[in-house]
């Protein structure tokens, strides 16, 4: 645990790659094999259930540290990471331990299934028998939020360093549904033998935005469209007469989908197809807010899968035939995934094909651009023809083009203190619009929250401006005296019954403060829903 706990200090203080990759590399040179199989699943996000909710975490802590609980929150308001509010208040005991990571995580697995007072006696006597830094990281696996500056891609390159294995094989031996209690580092990492999982998915290819104009990519020839969907990423795989359906955040989701069991036998076996999931509604694209209705359902009913079918929209296609195939081409692999087209149409699947676009010219690409909304589609991507499917993100090959987003402008009617860095400024907004009541009277009426977009000299002025205003509190929220307007821009809209507004945004965040404007001239909740695609 120690050696796990330099680590993570060492990463999190640090904003230079190369110093996290030396350290990361030290690391898996030195620990043992069980702690580097439980250090590359914990970043990940292969962690342990949380074994003790966060309300008895903070009055364990509180008691262990003699103050009362009130002052606990008042100090977990300021310092704003609940695990270094406790590392900081447990007063510093000679004791140590030298237990391992694995030691450690295999207890918190057992934990969770203990009493209370099991739970809290294991609390104290663990938080009194390390060091701050120890304390910190050791309440992090307890709380299961441990997110550390490190990408897996920035892991696996360390990884490669320590063990001579090559980045693309970790990248893809990573992949998948693998268990860190039950799995070696041996056959994890090290084994070349063909051990071949055929549920694992490939590690997916990202695009960066686009920088500049489209132009500035080159001779138009060259380049391949795309419609940009905005669904979920999947790798849909029939191995074996069996389907397995992964999201991007490499969660296994078939079950959420059955409607897509109808591809087997139909579609041939060592097939895995990239694209997206889509909701269907009316034989039309649906909204994401109609996708949600889906992702959330532990148990997906017939009403349910009736009022909102999905389909897949595939852009690409990584096995045929049982081979891996992403080293060839885009345009070769277009021809394979066109050809099972062919092969599997009048099937009725819930299959469709993404329209690859061949340009003429660049004004071709905007034309196709101005289409998105109307398609439903968030933009456009660029595809060299000759481009193999990579790893993680990479520049050159694939460019998004995204439309540029909703906005309308908006009021502040209520903050909450940020965390991290911001954990002494009221950076978390709330943000209404005007509408008019049954009686007639304008008031405002909030639809979305939003964080980010602001320098950090805005922020401390709209902190100043907050706690000057502050109308009422209730608890770490307070509600201001409605003044100051912001254009807030959001990615998506869809009309919603669980929101006052009647309307839901998708990723909304501040363009800027419109410091032009008063509260009178901002925007109405019509004027949001007049947004909404028809």
């Amino acid at each position: 645990m120690k050696l796990f706990s330099e680590l993570i200090k060492t990463l999190d203080s640090s904003n230079k790659t190369n110093v996290k990759v030396e350290a990361l590399t030290e690391y898996f040179r030195q620990a043992n094999d069980d702690d580097k199989v439980w250090t590359i699943a914990i970043l990940s996000h292969r962690r342990p259930p949380r074994p003790v909710n966060t309300n008895l975490l903070r009055l364990w802590a509180a008691e262990l540290a003699n103050i009362p609980l009130w002052l606990f929150e008042d100090s977990y308001h300021i310092v704003g990471d609940l695990a270094e509010t406790i590392a900081l208040i447990i007063p510093n005991s000679t004791d140590e331990s030298d237990k391992s990571l694995t030691e450690f995580v295999e207890e918190m697995i057992i934990l969770k299934k203990k009493t209370e007072e099991e739970k809290k006696a294991y609390l104290h006597n663990n938080w009194l028998s390390l060091n701050y830094y120890e304390r910190f990281v050791f309440t992090k696996l307890i709380t299961g939020s441990f997110r550390i500056g490190v990408s897996q891609k920035l892991m696996t390159r360390a990884l490669s360093k320590a063990t001579g294995v090559e980045e693309d094989i970790l990248a893809y031996k990573l992949m998948g549904d693998w268990d860190p209690s039950a799995v070696s580092f041996e056959k994890l990492v090290l084994d070349d033998k063909e051990d071949f999982n055929y549920s694992r998915p490939y590690p997916f290819y990202l695009a960066y935005a686009i920088e500049g104009e489209p132009a500035d990519l080159g001779d138009v020839k060259d380049w391949s469209a795309e419609h940009k969907w905005d669904g979920i990423r999947s790798q849909t795989i029939i191995r074996n007469d069996e389907l397995f359906v992964w999201s991007r955040g490499e969660e296994l989701v078939t079950d959420k989908y059955p409607e897509f069991e109808s591809f087997l036998r139909v579609i041939p076996n060592g097939t895995v197809i990239d694209g997206e999931i889509l909701p269907w509604v009316k034989n039309n694209i649906g909204s994401f807010n109609d996708l949600q209705t889906r992702i959330g359902r532990k148990t997906v009913t017939p009403a349910l899968l009736k009022k909102t079918p999905v389909i897949i929209r595939a852009y690409d296609i990584l096995e045929w035939e049982g081979k891996d195939i992403r080293n060839l081409p885009y345009a070769e692999r277009r021809k394979i995934l066109e050809q099972l087209f062919e092969q599997v149409k009048g099937n009725d699947l819930p299959l469709q094909l993404s329209e690859r676009i061949q340009l003429d010219t660049w004004q071709h690409a905007l034309h196709e651009k101005e289409k998105a909304r109307e398609l439903r589609s968030e933009g456009l991507m660029f595809k060299r023809n000759d481009s193999v499917y990579g790893v993680g993100r990479k520049k050159g090959d694939w460019w998004k083009w995204k439309l540029d987003p909703f906005s309308i402008d908006a009021v502040l009617t209520y903050a909450m203190r940020g965390s991290g860095r911001r954990a002494n400024l009221f950076t978390d907004y709330t943000f209404a619009l005007w509408q008019t009541n049954d009686k007639g009277e304008k008031e405002l009426v909030t639809f979305a929250k939003a964080y980010s977009g602001l320098t950090d000299a805005e922020f401390r002025m709209v902190d100043d401006y907050i706690k000057k205003n502050t109308l009422e509190r209730f608890g770490p929220v307070r509600s201001v005296t409605p003044k100051l307007v912001f254009e807030i821009g959001f990615e998506g809209i869809a009309f919603s019954n669980r929101h006052k507004s009647g309307v839901a945004t998708r990723f909304p965040r501040i363009l800027r403060w419109r410091t032009d404007k008063t509260i009178e001239e901002a925007n109405t909740i019509d004027d949001l829903k007049a947004m909404i695609p028809k």
